[in-house]
């Protein structure tokens, strides 16, 4: 996808965010993140020039994301679609989707625990064993992670950002798109998708196979800080901006 592609119509346009590596930047822990200043007031800002058509999608869980942007987006989809809230005003919806065995959070505590630099991170529905400050056990943690699943058919490992993730089946950041865009103010408009990494990829195919656009932060934009500057300059000019870069998105 280059530079001259068509992004939808502004005003008819859902948008819809990743938020580790396309929002804010990585760190070297979750935890660790920094919110930039001015973020969340592009946030609101193009939130009110889309008529509130504007969500974030996440492997975080929905409440972390309300923390970090101060619930500037309409809509959240946090573990990759696994909890879902439609406004700010109104409940997290859990769809029925299964949580991982507690021997299999004990084996993971102890992989981590077992080698340093290693850090284990908890989910509502599955964990994620973050390896950025060891990334030669990339391969041997991957492997460690599949041994703990024992082949389950309910579950999945994905790879993310210096990260092996364990997340039940049946959800990701593509049906999450999907079940966004069924409700108002989302409903009705044409997808716009921004994500950074592999799971984020299947967002990006549900936003093209919808009529939509999807871009890869890395090929289109280049760095998050060139995405948020993007934004930023859409919100100010109540349209699309050129994209920064011509690659293949």
């Amino acid at each position: 996808m280059s530079q001259s592609t068509t992004l939808p119509e502004f005003n008819r346009t859902a948008l819809l965010l990743d938020v580790d590596g396309t929002l804010i930047d990585i760190a070297p822990r979750p935890d660790l993140v920094v919110v930039p200043p001015g973020l969340v007031q592009t946030l609101h800002s193009l939130r009110a020039a889309l008529d509130g058509a504007l969500a974030v999608i996440s492997g975080r869980p929905v409440e972390q994301v309300d923390l970090l942007l101060d619930k500037a987006p309409q809509a959240v989809a946090g573990e990759h679609g696994g909890a879902v809230r439609h406004a700010p005003d109104q409940p997290i919806e859990r769809p029925a989707l299964p949580t991982p065995p507690p021997e299999w959070l004990a084996a993971a505590e102890r992989l981590a625990a077992s080698h340093r630099g290693v850090l284990l991170e908890h989910k509502a529905r599955g964990f994620v064993v973050h390896y950025r400050a060891v990334p030669e056990l990339g391969p041997m943690l991957h492997d460690a992670v599949l041994a703990i699943l024992e082949n389950s058919e309910e579950f999945a490992v994905l790879a993310a950002h210096m990260a092996w993730e364990v997340r039940p089946r049946g959800t990701d950041k593509g049906i999450a798109v999907a079940s966004l865009m069924e409700r108002p103010p989302l409903r009705g408009r044409v997808p716009l998708f921004i994500g950074d990494d592999v799971t984020d990829e299947d967002a990006i195919v549900k936003a093209r196979a919808m009529g939509g656009a999807g871009l890869r932060v890395d090929a289109a934009f280049g760095t998050a800080g060139d995405v948020r500057a993007w934004l930023a300059e859409a919100a100010s000019l109540g349209g699309w901006p050129a994209l920064p870069l011509p690659g293949p998105a």
